[in-house]
């Protein structure tokens, strides 16, 4: 039977602040901040709007010691748990675990010695705190960097390796683990070395410095979307150089389309061709925006012409088929009625509402 299972149901779960990455619980979604985190007013803003989006936890920086106030407010009255990323100094790990973060995210190649990396790992134990490892390609050791006969994928695996040994040695298992890169091919050939030499381990994905929003969005979606269809991957974070709200939904698109986990509605639409009688792209971009606070798990077709838009709509939950200058709306594989081309929209989203 264990045969069958996919690796991310091999994992160790670990508890995020009431939220399990892996053992098999669903893949959580996860974005971070980039607000000023000693602000805790804007910050706090920034993650109800990611939870709003999507975010099952949220990521803030604590790039200083005066901001750890502020890290307490946020955590405190987070609606989501929150993960502090932390970078060189130590001592603001501790701080941040006891100002109420639920997990950090240290590189213990940057953190410095290794009292200073255990210094850490003490302190989240005590506190009940997860800790992700996150090797990255742009900022590995030295002594591992350096080896010109390794490729970087090799070089990932091997820094993750070291440091997932000693967290372990210690008796600390709260472990993601992250190993990222900006290279597509990098990532997917990285982290299926990774499943299967720590089996056990929860796996983070993220392709690391992805691009804009549209370059980004093509880069996450195929390096991710190849990992988890093979079952690798616990939680994930597509990363954008754009707003971070931009983020969880691209992560939504990638889960929904591979029937990982599903958050709200399934937008069909065609193309559109010389056939189509109706002006059908402000259309379906129209019921796109409307979907986006719709939490319904339902599929909704905007179809343009005859050829297989009457197909494509009676097999939704809810669609339209147009004609020429008006269209037949379809309620689980029944016609409701046609409808004027100006209320297609209107009519279509009232309909969604009576589902």
């Amino acid at each position: 039977m264990s045969e069958q299972l996919l690796p991310r149901d091999r994992t160790r779960p670990v508890s995020v602040g009431g939220v399990t990455i892996g053992g098999g619980a669903p893949v959580v979604v996860q974005s971070m901040t980039c607000t000023d985190t000693a602000d805790a007013e804007a910050t706090l803003k920034q993650v109800r709007q990611l939870a709003q989006a999507g975010c099952d936890i949220v990521r803030v920086t604590l790039p200083r010691a005066e901001a750890c106030d502020s890290f307490r407010t946020i955590c405190a009255q987070s609606p989501v748990p929150i993960v502090a990323d932390i970078h060189f100094d130590y001592r603001l790990a501790i701080a941040a675990v006891e100002a109420g973060a639920a997990k950090l995210r240290i590189n213990p190649g940057n953190i410095g010695s290794w009292e200073r990396v255990d210094a850490v790992i003490d302190a989240a134990g005590e506190a009940g705190a997860a800790i992700r490892i996150g090797v990255n390609a742009g900022s590995l050791e030295s002594d591992i960097a350096e080896r010109s006969e390794l490729t970087l994928p090799e070089k990932l695996v091997m820094s993750s390796l070291k440091f997932v040994e000693h967290f372990e040695a210690r008796g600390f298992t709260d472990i993601v683990l992250s190993a990222k890169a900006h290279s597509v091919p990098t990532t997917i050939e990285t982290y299926r070395a990774l499943s299967r030499e720590l089996p056990h381990v929860p796996l983070h994905l993220g392709v690391t410095e992805a691009g804009t929003l549209r370059q980004g969005t093509i880069k996450s979606s195929v390096g991710l979307g190849v990992l988890l269809a093979e079952g690798i991957g616990d939680t994930l974070r597509v990363s954008l150089t754009a707003d971070p709200t931009e983020e969880p939904p691209v992560a939504w698109g990638i889960l929904e389309c591979l029937g990982i986990r599903r958050r709200g509605p399934e937008l069909v639409s065609c193309p559109t061709c010389g056939r189509t009688q109706v002006d059908l792209i402000p259309i379906a971009q129209e019921v796109e925006r409307r979907l986006l606070s719709a939490t319904k798990p339902i599929t909704v077709a905007v179809m343009g012409c005859v050829v297989n838009g009457p197909g494509e709509a009676s097999d939704a939950d809810v669609g339209v088929a147009c004609g020429k200058g008006s269209a037949l709306l379809f309620r689980h594989g029944e016609v409701v009625r046609k409808i004027a081309e100006a209320d297609i929209v209107d009519e279509l989203m009232a309909e969604i509402d009576r589902l």
